[in-house]
């Protein structure tokens, strides 16, 4: 497992890692990376951005980070007929 993890640190370096983020019922933030097992959450946009850097600086070693983190907004909108 860690020699997978490994690899996949090393394909994202000087690269980009992608996070969508949803709303949650609760007036929160989700955010979920794609390709990797980072999840995090927050109750503002602010915040949840901190938390996403933290928990990349957490899952990646230094000289393996990525170094672009994009956010994917996902919305739900409902429209009545």
């Amino acid at each position: 497992m860690r020699t997978e993890k490994r690899k996949a640190a090393k394909k994202t370096r000087g690269e980009e890692i992608i996070f969508l983020v949803e709303e949650t019922l609760e007036r929160g933030f989700e955010a979920q990376s794609l390709g990797f097992s980072i999840f995090t959450q927050a109750e503002s946009i602010p915040e949840l951005k901190q938390a996403i850097r933290d928990a990349v600086e957490c899952h990646f070693p230094a000289k393996q980070r990525p170094q672009i983190i994009r956010l994917h907004f996902v919305r739900d909108e409902v429209m009545a007929i």
